[in-house]
């Protein structure tokens, strides 16, 4: 019941759903147009990442490091070293649950910043997540849907990765250094074996994203394994975003079905530069994974598109579902007025995508 319950309570699920019905009065969706090896890889994926929850792998190393840090800045750059890796594993979301509550409680017993470090650790998930193919949710959609080749991806990810780190160190500078007094470990332990099974499974998947087994493998193993850890596991697995990405395919499957709408967006990603623009444009209203999968049905430019849906993950707070996180983890944990959060988050945010579009156009022109 409890299931049910979140699953329903998802705005996210809510609007997917509303536009579905919508849709079904313009034309029948066409079952060949909904990806089930994403759906599947979707399903896999976040059952994994539940399972490293159980097991707390980033708690660990969350207080870790922040035990070693001297001064505010420090401790900054060691957030955002681990977001950055976290998330290329663990997704975004996960990571700014995990380390903007610890964050925020570090700072509010030292009197540390809490706006820029926040908004930064945020933008850190993001970047880390765009970097690996089951990262974000729209980049198992990209792997599945244009088919492709590891190598390919990794050289689209890593210009944009080295683009992002040069971002975020080139915002750590106005980090002011505060000395900060040892910060006590915690005692908590991971569990070895667990943990190797679970990585295991996690490459089962990763497997299935390029079509090296069949996608559903990897998602039963780690169901399976779910279920022997512990069956509570399951009841957190986050369903909506499964059953969000096929309330996209039956609406991009209608759309598809409408002249005049294929015209339109057939027009705006004529190039790779303006698949580029457009995606990122499109990502600040209807987020980055709608997006991705509405333009991604109408253009071969897969890098441009990668390359600007992970960037349009920047910018407004629907930008991406993390960022709406962010927002969220500091209405409960922050110190200060939410409000003044979010005018802050949206400043740095915005200068934060214009820089690194204009680097990623530069990527776009000389590497791809």
């Amino acid at each position: 019941m409890t299931v049910i319950k979140n699953i329903a309570k998802d705005r996210v699920l809510q609007i997917t759903a509303f536009l579905v019905v919508l849709s079904l009065f313009a034309a029948r969706p066409k079952l060949e147009d909904i990806s089930f090896d994403t759906l599947w890889s979707i399903l896999g994926m976040m059952t994994v990442i539940q399972i490293f929850e159980y097991l707390h792998v980033l708690d660990y190393f969350a207080y870790r490091l922040t035990s070693l840090a001297a001064d505010s800045r420090q401790l900054l750059l060691m957030f955002l070293g681990l977001a950055i890796v976290a998330a290329m594993f663990l997704t975004n979301d996960v990571t700014v649950i995990t380390l903007i509550p610890l964050y925020l409680e570090i700072a509010k017993k030292y009197k540390l910043p809490e706006i820029l470090p926040v908004t930064l650790i945020g933008m850190a998930a993001n970047f880390g997540s765009a970097f690996t193919p089951f990262g974000n949710t729209h980049n198992i959609f990209l792997m599945s849907h244009y088919t492709i080749g590891i190598g390919q991806f990794f050289s689209w990810s890593i210009p944009l990765l080295i683009a992002s780190i040069i971002l975020l160190l080139g915002f750590t500078v106005f980090v002011k250094k505060i000395p900060l007094p040892a910060v006590g470990f915690q005692d908590i332990h991971i569990q070895t074996r667990p943990t190797v099974i679970t990585a295991i499974v996690a490459l089962f998947i990763f497997a299935g994203v390029l079509k090296i087994i069949p996608s559903y493998v990897g998602a039963i193993a780690a169901i399976l394994l779910a279920v022997l850890y512990n069956k509570q596991i399951m009841k957190k697995v986050d369903y909506a975003i499964v059953l969000t990405f096929a309330g996209f395919f039956v609406i991009v499957s209608v759309l598809q079905q409408m002249p005049w709408v294929v015209d339109l967006i057939s027009g705006l990603v004529s190039s790779a530069h303006s698949v580029f623009l457009t995606s990122i444009l499109t990502s600040q209203l209807i987020s980055n994974v709608p997006s991705t999968v509405l333009i991604g049905k109408f253009t071969n430019y897969a890098g441009a598109l990668f390359l600007g849906s992970n960037i349009g993950g920047l910018g407004s707070v629907v930008g991406s579902m993390c960022n709406l996180l962010v927002y969220k983890e500091y209405a409960t944990w922050g110190n200060h007025h939410a409000g003044k959060f979010l005018l802050g988050f949206l400043v740095f945010n915005v200068i934060g995508l214009v820089v690194l579009a204009g680097m990623g156009w530069l990527i776009l022109d000389f590497v791809y």
